[in-house]
């Protein structure tokens, strides 16, 4: 089975492309989609960068699509980049957690495509799939947050098993999304199992007393 990972650096997209190489597939491309308008009903926004030095840490080719992140555009934007390697896919594996919206266009996609769309992830309870990337040896820092009760302190944090005991109390106290779902928070991955080299980086926090994000400001891969 030869496969492509929509790729956005973060935890969920990482864990993905590490279960579809466990399957014994072949990891042919990690595609990243860049946002370059004010924002995105499908992807992520922040960071998405890191995703070319995970490509390059896995030994993987990397494809960045450019899209405008309006809504009924973007999915044909990454469907058009899609289409200039299909010849040499099988599938599409996303990281999608429960979203429907999500998941339905990525399907509708790749049956235009007839391609085969894996959702390894779906409906993974979220206590068990954020422990799961602890004990696997993610090394998964938040970057984004957007939800009552997660303040500037998290940005730029690994999440560890004492991190997650806070944030799931957090989340049960102001009724969040453990695994930032709902868009609560964003992360990015600086290491995995299937990684040949850790990412370093480097950040700015940027924060309006409400919600903030960490920037990158340098990365590379260790030597």
């Amino acid at each position: 089975m030869k496969v492509a990972v929509l790729a956005s650096g973060g935890k969920d997209s990482t864990y993905a492309s590490w279960w579809a190489l466990m399957q014994g597939w072949s990891l042919e491309a990690m595609i990243t989609v860049k946002i370059i308008g004010d924002d995105s009903m499908m992807f992520q926004l922040q960071n998405t960068e890191i995703a070319k030095f995970q490509a390059e840490s896995i030994g993987v080719q990397w494809i960045e699509v450019n899209s405008s992140g309006i809504e009924n555009d973007e999915i044909y934007e990454l469907e058009g980049e899609i289409r200039k390697i299909q010849d040499s896919l099988d599938a599409i594996v996303v990281g999608a957690l429960r979203s429907d919206y999500q998941k339905t266009r990525i399907e509708r996609m790749c049956e235009r495509l007839n391609l085969i769309s894996f959702c390894p992830l779906w409906h993974h309870r979220p206590s068990e799939h954020m422990n799961s990337l602890i004990e696997h040896g993610f090394d998964v820092r938040i970057v984004s947050v957007s939800s009552e009760g997660l303040d500037e302190k998290w940005l730029g944090k690994r999440i560890t098993k004492d991190c997650l005991k806070e944030l799931t109390i957090l989340s049960e106290k102001y009724r969040f999304n453990l695994d930032g779902e709902g868009g609560e928070f964003e992360t990015i991955t600086l290491n995995a199992p299937h990684f040949k080299k850790t990412i370093i980086c480097e950040g700015e926090k940027s924060w309006d007393g409400v919600r903030g994000t960490w920037n990158l400001t340098k990365i590379q891969l260790s030597t």
